[in-house]
């Protein structure tokens, strides 16, 4: 199976190579851009499967770089973690609320960077053995089932593919035309109230496993699956 591809975006080139390094050691590929102009032309022409975006770059900041590319729909799913000196918990949100999958705060050690990209890249459905773990669930992409402790919850097939998307998509929020489009497909004419049905059968199913709070409602937005309490 071939190595997941990792961009390290990052205008100091100490950094950019101590990383590169230690990704290298535990088997990734990985790919360098100083600049936001770099990556973008990384990303379009190499499609990595996650990138490391520094928050400070010279031409654009890497927040901004994050919202364009999530604004993308031609890689809106590449899966970003922030690197940031700025520790403050509202940095934190504004990262993440700009479509960052992660957050992780300068000075790093090795190990914590590798433990959030293996984590991060098993929510984004990337990671090799095609089963996605969050919180107390285990979602078996290739075998369609979803486990609590090793017990099966039984879905229907429309809340499956929901929970699909949403768990492989954790901590952002879709809002329910957008679920539509990506759950039951762009050309399916149905009312978005819809979306709020399946939502309750989906939180019932996972009831049993204390699961329903992961799927959590932001108020004028949509949903989002988080194992994080609001």
């Amino acid at each position: 199976m071939s190595a997941k591809k990792i961009l390290i975006v990052e205008d100091e080139q100490a950094i950019r190579e101590m990383i590169a390094f230690h990704l290298s050691r535990a088997g990734y590929e990985t790919l360098e851009a100083g600049d936001c102009r770099e990556a973008r032309e990384q990303i379009a022409d190499n499609r990595p499967d996650l990138a490391l975006v520094d928050w400070m770059l010279p031409d654009m900041s890497g927040l901004e770089l994050t919202r364009m590319l999530k604004r993308s729909d031609e890689f809106e799913d590449l899966a970003i973690i922030m690197l940031t000196a700025r520790a403050e918990e509202r940095d934190k949100v504004t990262g993440l609320e700009g479509g960052a999958d992660d957050y992780i705060t300068k000075p790093f050690a090795p190990r914590e960077l590798m433990a959030r990209i293996q984590a991060v890249l098993r929510r984004s459905g990337t990671a090799n053995n095609g089963v996605v773990r969050s919180g107390v669930l285990e979602l078996d992409v290739e075998g369609h089932r979803i486990l609590s402790c090793g017990k099966e919850i039984r879905l229907g097939p429309t809340e499956f593919r929901l929970l699909q998307f949403i768990m492989t998509h954790a901590e952002r929020v879709y809002s329910r035309s957008q679920l539509l489009d990506r759950v039951w497909g762009a050309n399916v004419y149905v009312e978005e109230r819809t979306v709020d049905v399946h939502v309750r059968r989906l939180r019932k199913a996972l009831s049993v496993a204390g699961a329903d709070r992961y799927i959590q409602t932001v108020r004028g937005a949509g949903y989002r699956f988080s194992v994080r309490d609001v």
